[in-house]
């Protein structure tokens, strides 16, 4: 069975991402860093790892966001 992806909550809607935030080694292991921007729907994925970010108290923040 494939592990789904990382659910991170955060308060700021500007995060992001390199991949290897619990890896020991940092970056080097991950992928280069983006920025990404949560709007309206409360939350965006990153497209290298596929880590979820969720504004919380946003549109996505205890919902089921896979119908978005």
């Amino acid at each position: 069975m494939i592990k789904p992806p990382e659910t991170v909550y955060t308060d700021s809607t500007r995060v992001s991402c390199d991949g290897a935030t619990d890896i020991r080694g940092g970056a080097a292991l991950g992928h280069p860093r983006v920025w990404l921007e949560i709007d309206e729907t409360g939350f965006v994925e990153c497209g290298y790892c596929d880590r979820r970010f969720v504004l919380r108290g946003g549109s996505a923040d205890g919902g089921d966001v896979a119908a978005a």
